[in-house]
């Protein structure tokens, strides 16, 4: 009963619902005038006509148990004429209170009383006493994986959604989530936005602009991380008081384009990890095919740490007996002097100078061109739209107009020669059919994608593609490095690299007695001890106390560890 005032207050609030509830008691007032005329003329008939004596009480209960269809039969017509009456009033009844009344009463009434419940529901406001969290404006692509990782890491996280039954809907779903108006000062008051450890507005961009200067109203020092779909939007973003602009498909490109090979062999910087580099290289044409880790002596040779290594999209641990095929991706850990002279040691391999190819001339596509072409390096676009093509002609070196299924095509943009090519599609099923065709015509490309949607990620690896990126997977990075004040690393999809503290319960254990890999899956890639780091630990390391762990493994495994250990 406690919540029947404010869902009357809802009711009665909406000017459509106060429309609804006053059809509703016209045709309940409708409905009873319809019965106190029948209750009158059962009077008449039954005085005029089958000379009896009734009260009014008697002839109201007769309509309302004929209309109703229970039809008692305790007081009956004997007379055609009655027998006909008591037809119009039962068929009247059918129609206005077993037809109609149901139907007005659920459209009109309870309808909307269940979406004030389900719009009562959902929070309006944070805790009082929350801070240092995150306001996500916006459950867009982005949103759920970044919800994942914040609540791995044990930060407190609120997503701002205006309908109130989206809001309950995502309540309902175990999202935190607050409701209110997003150009409304009193929502980002409500989720003590002045607090928060960042704002991230990711929704367009326009709108965008619009939260950053109502946020800045209630919070003026609040960090505020914007995402650009466009380009000529960073400048305005940041004019209207962004911390920081994400143009993330602009970045996704340059991404893309970290991972492919141009030119001759070298690695690809792809992050920091403290004060080490983390790189990237491909065994292909290297030498180093047929040969184990160990038989490398890359680590010997250069001081480098190989701290994985890639496998049809699944990185593995860099056990020094691995045997090392073409189709491998070493990830590296060293010093920028040690990772320099890891180029100087490839430069001599896989030489390779031909234009690459980028399919999909859209902004990820058009920003893996500008990128090679920042690197001096040739680059071949193939594109259906022949505007797209237009704007491509002053920026790459060939564009072919054409569908890029169509053999000819991808011919004349030189497939058979290209060292890789780029997908950049925005659709999955295009670019999986692409990987296939594309390994098919050329064994030897090295074939790097986007994708949309992360169910697709172990299709597109099995139709060829040898690294995988996606917007979201892009975003969630860039935001956890704004709030780690460190910068990007982003392995590759759905893996991550983290420490955590060595659990109790492991202090003493070696790494092989702790079944770390063997339960979960995780890669330990070094010991962290405050004042040593100490790489590529082996079986028989030693875990000490208070040391961190250096793992690399997916969200799952992450949080099977610390459902088991909990968390630090």
């Amino acid at each position: 009963m406690k919540l029947l005032p404010p869902h009357l207050t809802y009711l009665l609030s909406v000017r459509e619902s106060r429309q609804n509830v006053l059809s509703l008691v016209r045709y309940i007032a409708f409905t009873a005038g319809v019965m106190g005329v029948y209750t009158l003329l059962f009077h008449v008939i039954m005085d005029q006509v089958e000379g009896k004596d009734y009260s009014w009480l008697t002839g109201f209960y007769w309509t309302l148990t004929v209309m109703s269809t229970l039809g008692f039969g305790d007081i009956t017509f004997h007379t055609d004429i009655g027998r006909f009456f008591s037809i119009l009033v039962l068929v009247t009844g059918i129609v206005l209170l077993l037809i109609v009344l149901p139907f007005a009463f659920v459209r009109l009434f309870f309808g909307p009383w269940l979406e004030a419940q389900v719009r009562l529901s959902a929070p309006t406001a944070v805790p009082g006493d929350v801070s240092g969290h995150v306001v996500i404006s916006a459950w867009d692509a982005i949103a759920p994986g970044l919800c994942r990782r914040l609540r791995l890491s044990q930060t407190p996280h609120y997503v701002l959604e205006a309908d109130p039954v989206r809001a309950a809907q995502l309540h309902a779903d175990g999202v935190p989530v607050v409701t209110g108006e997003i150009d409304a000062r009193e929502t980002y008051e409500s989720v003590r936005v002045s607090e928060a450890a960042l704002l991230l507005a990711n929704r367009e961009d326009t709108v965008n602009t619009n939260i950053i200067l109502t946020a800045r109203e209630t919070a003026p020092d609040v960090p505020i991380l914007a995402t650009a779909n466009e380009g000529d939007s960073i400048d305005i973003l940041e004019l209207s008081g962004a911390t920081d602009v994400l143009a993330l498909k602009r970045s996704l490109g340059q991404m893309l384009v970290h991972r492919i090979n141009t030119g001759h062999a070298e690695s690809h910087v792809i992050g920091h990890f403290h004060d080490l580099l983390v790189a990237e290289f491909t065994v292909h044409r290297t030498g180093f095919a047929g040969r184990t880790i160990r038989e490398s002596r890359l680590e010997e040779a250069l001081g480098i740490h190989i701290i994985g290594v890639w496998e049809n999209g699944e990185i593995l641990p860099a056990d020094p007996e691995t045997v090392l095929t073409e189709s491998h991706v070493l990830v590296v850990l060293g010093t920028p002097e040690q990772i320099q002279e890891l180029d100087l040691l490839l430069v001599i391999y896989d030489a390779n100078y031909h234009p690459a190819l980028v399919i999909g001339g859209g902004k990820v596509g058009r920003a893996a061109v500008r990128e090679l072409r920042r690197r001096d390096f040739p680059v071949h676009v193939v594109e259906k739209d022949a505007h797209a093509c237009r704007v491509l002609e002053s920026e790459a070196n060939l564009v072919v107009a054409g569908d890029a299924a169509d053999r000819e095509v991808l011919i004349r943009a030189g497939i058979d020669e290209a060292p890789a090519v780029l997908l950049t599609t925005s659709d999955d099923a295009m670019n999986i059919y692409l990987a296939v065709y594309c390994r098919r015509l050329n064994p030897d490309l090295r074939i790097v994608s986007r994708i949309t949607h992360e169910r697709n990620i172990e299709a597109i690896h099995r139709a060829g593609a040898d690294f995988v990126l996606s917007y979201s997977s892009l975003g969630v990075s860039h935001v956890m490095a704004h709030l780690r004040g460190g910068k990007l690393l982003l392995l590759g999809e759905r893996v991550e690299l983290f420490q955590v503290q060595v659990p109790r319960s492991l202090v003493g254990r070696t790494l092989d007695a702790s079944g770390i890999r063997q339960e979960f899956g995780l890669n330990v890639v070094a010991l962290d001890s405050g004042d040593e780091m100490r790489t590529t630990p082996t079986a028989d390391t030693v875990l000490p106390k208070e040391s961190n762990l250096i793992m690399v493994g997916t969200p799952d495994q992450r949080e099977r560890f610390y459902e088991k250990y909990q968390r630090p």
